[in-house]
């Protein structure tokens, strides 16, 4: 999410074992080969419980709690997203050799993902799924909004990663679209929690507990998304999405360019040749 599906994608690397005459054996150490793996399957793992989650949430999602600005906004996104696909930042034809990946994050930052997946996902979903429990209308309406547009912005980041038809700067601008939409619901969400509901005199303890619960959670989605926009987002992912794709482009003109001398010499060596004979 927020740039984490895409910034993950998986990476088509070439086998470093094989051997040549030029080049010598290059085996990684079996501690790195490990922790690659566990990091991989923790990840890949993560994946695997957002898609699941994603049909439920988006099922309790569209029972009209959520506002209708909310309903239209991933299919004004995804209209959006395909214009631009097409008119404005088409993919190259090399992109789809090429790897999926934008950016390449280190152990730190795959620990600020799995922190913003517990953050930003499961445990509004517990909350949500405890105010149907405890019937509390008042906390499933506050989080709903922001579950239903992080479910979207999930199925949409995995579906555009697995596609060579989205150039980077296009697929980068889908978690931006959305985050910054979800900061303005969550706000709205801590004003829900913080102004409108109150505690009843003499509440009991659970209560107390959940009732600060609801405001921890929102307070805490407000700073990690909006450090997520203005300190990754925006400053490194989507320079690093455009960055890349200019530079296929250059690459690719270049390339052009040097064919056509290539067929051009070509052409007229032949004539050269006659006219010498």
């Amino acid at each position: 999410m927020s740039g984490v599906t895409l910034s993950m994608a998986p990476r088509s690397e070439p086998d470093k074992t094989i051997t040549s005459e030029t080049t010598k054996p290059q085996h990684k150490p079996i501690s790195q080969q490990q922790q690659q793996s566990v990091m991989g399957g923790v990840m890949g793992s993560l994946r695997v419980i957002e898609l699941q989650l994603v049909a439920f949430i988006m099922v309790f999602s569209a029972s009209g709690l959520v506002p209708l600005l909310d309903l239209v906004f991933p299919a004004f996104a995804s209209a959006y997203l395909l214009v631009l696909s097409r008119l404005v930042f088409p993919a190259h034809g090399s992109a789809s050799s090429g790897s999926q990946e934008i950016f390449q994050g280190s152990r730190f930052f795959r620990f600020y993902v799995v922190v913003g997946t517990t953050i930003g996902l499961f445990l509004p979903l517990a909350y949500v799924l405890g105010g149907f429990a405890r019937g509390d209308e008042h906390a499933v309406r506050s989080a709903t909004p922001h579950l239903f547009l992080l479910s979207f912005q999930i199925l949409t980041e995995n579906i555009i990663s697995g596609l060579s038809l989205f150039s980077p700067p296009v697929r980068a601008l889908v978690p931006l679209l959305y985050t910054v939409r979800r900061v303005f619901v969550i706000i709205d969400w801590m004003k829900d929690v913080w102004v409108n509901k109150t505690l009843p005199a003499n509440a009991p303890v659970k209560d107390i507990a959940w009732f600060w619960f609801g405001r921890s959670l929102a307070v805490a989605n407000v700073v990690y998304f909006s450090i997520n926009l203005f300190g990754f987002l925006i400053p490194r992912f989507l320079p690093r999405a455009f960055e890349r794709y200019f530079r296929e482009r250059d690459e690719i003109h270049a390339k052009t360019a040097e064919d056509k001398r290539s067929a051009v010499i070509s052409k007229s060596q032949p004539t050269d040749n006659k006219k010498a004979d």
